[in-house]
């Protein structure tokens, strides 16, 4: 006699919680219809640069400066046409361009331009990544370096010949999957320190990096592939500050100790915003003008960042946002970051007539 079990159940046993799949333009596709000018001289000089400033053979301080994300390329390109104009009058800085595109949550919230320009939650990426790339042309066609945080290892894909320097940040530093993607990235790379304050993890994220690996990624014609980098050796650390600031004499020096230690370049940047202003942006010219008096009795600390918008402040995202206000972390307004970079170029100056 046979006993009829249970029925069978037909319930899928993949893809439970996707709710679809929607293909998307390519790299090369986007690349093609939104190509970079003259081979990118901008990029590639700003580039080479950077690795000057990293290797000790260029005087340069290296300014990443501008909002804390894009949500507006119209603001942006506003705020790159000021930017542009101090940079030619600051021939010993190396400014680049703030364009983070992508932001980490901690837990939810907007997540960027990328993931959703309009910031209604319609998420339309293959328009996020289209005007990104097209606002990055036009930073390069102004001849402005840009810079921005290789936080999704397919976006970055769409644009990474357009970026002269990217940042690793707090939340990814750690991540095997950053680590690798940092490995094959073109450009120089920054590690930021976690949230909590560990410099140690950004020390390993650097040693990791420099060396080759082998990972699965996407190739320019949008397939899985596997991916082999030979390493890159342009990294180093930034400090953005913690439970506490880390941007004091001693913090900076406990950075340069074990960057030693490590065998890796003793080169830093500061983090003007963040855990060194303990969230409040008012702070940032404070720290800022610190850093400078810090730059006159050491070679260590490479540069700074500042995030710094059209106007001061942050919003939330409205259907009446205000122009030139962030929509994420607070920031200094222009007239406050011109004054800033123009005192930095004194100075700067100042310390290399005194040298």
């Amino acid at each position: 006699m046979c006993i009829a079990g249970p029925p069978v159940s037909m319930e899928r046993i993949y893809d439970q919680h996707i709710k679809g799949y929607h293909p998307i333009i390519s790299p090369k596709e986007l690349t093609s219809r939104l190509p970079l000018g003259q081979g990118s001289k901008t990029v590639m000089e700003t580039r080479h640069e950077i690795q000057k400033i990293l290797a000790g053979k260029s005087n340069k301080k290296l300014m990443v400066v501008g909002p804390c994300s894009i949500h507006d390329p119209e603001a942006a390109l506003e705020y790159a046409r000021r930017l542009k104009k101090v940079a030619d009058k600051c021939d010993k800085l190396l400014i680049v361009m703030r364009a983070y595109f992508e932001k980490p949550r901690t837990t939810v919230g907007w997540k960027g331009f990328i993931n959703d320009p309009h910031h209604n939650g319609t998420f339309e990426m293959e328009e996020g990544l289209t005007q990104a790339r097209k606002l990055l042309v036009d930073l390069d066609q102004m001849g402005l370096p840009a810079g921005t945080e290789a936080l999704d290892p397919i976006t970055i894909q769409y644009f990474a010949d357009l970026i002269a320097w990217a940042a690793i940040g707090a939340r990814t530093t750690e991540s095997q999957t950053h680590r690798e993607m940092a490995s094959g990235l073109s450009m120089p790379v920054g590690y930021k320190n976690t949230t909590d304050g560990n410099i140690d993890a950004a020390i390993n994220a650097i040693k990791a990096s420099r060396v080759p690996h082998t990972f699965l990624g996407m190739d320019e014609d949008g397939r899985t592939s596997i991916v082999s980098t030979s390493g890159n050796p342009h990294g180093h650390i930034i400090l953005r500050g913690g439970e506490k600031p880390n941007y004091d004499r001693e913090s900076v020096a406990k950075s340069v100790e074990k960057l030693t230690k490590a065998g890796l370049p003793a080169k830093i940047m500061i983090d003007c915003s963040h855990g060194n202003t303990n969230k409040d942006y008012r702070r940032q010219p404070i720290v800022f003008r610190d850093v400078v008096e810090q730059m006159r009795e050491s070679d260590a600390i490479m540069g700074m960042m500042v995030e710094s918008n059209l106007f001061e402040g942050n919003q939330s995202i409205s259907e009446n946002m205000k122009y030139g206000v962030s929509i994420t972390d607070a920031c200094i307004n222009w007239e406050s970051t011109e004054e800033l970079l123009l005192e930095m170029q004194e100075a700067t100056w100042a310390t290399a007539v005194a040298r």
